[in-house]
């Protein structure tokens, strides 16, 4: 057996992606950080909400916990605070943490509670049949944008940044040794860390938009992966087409939130409860 493979839970395969999608690489890519740091298996957390990617705790051989759509964030930090010792890990696609879960996503930057978040943005509501989401490239074909998509998209990774995210990365699933090193710096950090993950849907995005093989998209993906050197040096049309990649942000001097949540609150708390104690003696 190979290190990464005491992390995944092989008995509930197969998984119920299709075929070249990009998930299956995301999954195996996250077992081999938590080999690289040798983290135990039961003190990982990995929570999910809902979509194409909401399936993936089903698949780890740790504690799970699939909730509601776009409340992953909400009940991860509950876990966090409840036990801070543990290493806590959402995983979720664009629609459900940049739609009904982007707020959650916005103040869980703020607050830099030590989550470990992967986002894997595909472009598309893809379980639910290939509604448009937030991060849809515009002009592109859904479901529910017959003629093309109109809006701009979210930049997530830029989102987070703007939010206070102290640990903020993009790669691709083309990218497999980089993508595993930021996911491993990712869970390495003390506070709220995300790694967006641009994948393919090929399905139900890319055949409404003549990519409509994992291979071709895969392309189309890696044609607009640039260093963030390069993307400084486009122009502003030119930056609407592409994503830079690596770390984008690490601010490691921020205090994480349930540290300051035991040193500061939890006290206070004991001491308003001894003192109320006392007086009413």
């Amino acid at each position: 057996m190979r290190d990464y493979e005491r992390y995944i839970r092989y008995r509930t395969f197969p998984t119920p992606w299709c075929p070249g999608c990009g998930d299956g690489i995301v999954l195996k890519t996250i077992a081999m950080a938590f080999a690289d740091l040798k983290l135990p298996p039961d003190d990982i957390i990995v929570v999910s909400g809902i979509g194409c990617s909401g399936r993936m705790p089903t698949f780890f051989n740790t504690n799970t916990l699939h909730v509601t759509h776009g409340r992953a964030l909400t009940f991860a930090t509950g876990i966090k605070l409840a036990r801070p010792e543990k290493t806590v890990v959402v995983i979720s696609g664009d629609g459900d943490a940049t739609a009904i879960g982007g707020n959650h996503l916005i103040h869980a930057a703020r607050r830099n509670i030590g989550i470990k978040m992967i986002l894997i943005n595909n472009g598309i509501y893809g379980m639910t049949g290939g509604q448009v989401s937030p991060l849809t490239p515009q002009k592109f074909i859904t479901e529910t944008t017959p003629y093309g998509n109109i809006e701009p998209k979210f930049m997530a990774s830029e989102l987070l940044i703007a939010a206070k995210a102290s640990f903020v990365a993009r790669e691709t699933v083309l990218r497999m040794h980089p993508l595993r090193q930021v996911i491993k710096k990712s869970f390495e950090h003390k506070g709220f860390s995300v790694v967006e993950v641009i994948s393919n849907c090929h399905i139900n995005l890319g055949r409404r938009n003549k990519l409509k093989d994992p291979i071709t998209m895969t392309k189309w993906i890696a044609s607009r992966s640039v260093t963030q050197a390069e993307y400084d040096k486009l122009t502003s049309e030119e930056k609407a087409h592409k994503y830079p990649v690596g770390i984008l942000m690490e601010d490691k001097e921020r205090l994480e939130y349930s540290e300051l949540y035991y040193k500061h609150i939890v006290p206070a708390a004991k001491e308003a409860a001894a003192k109320q104690s006392a007086e009413g003696k």
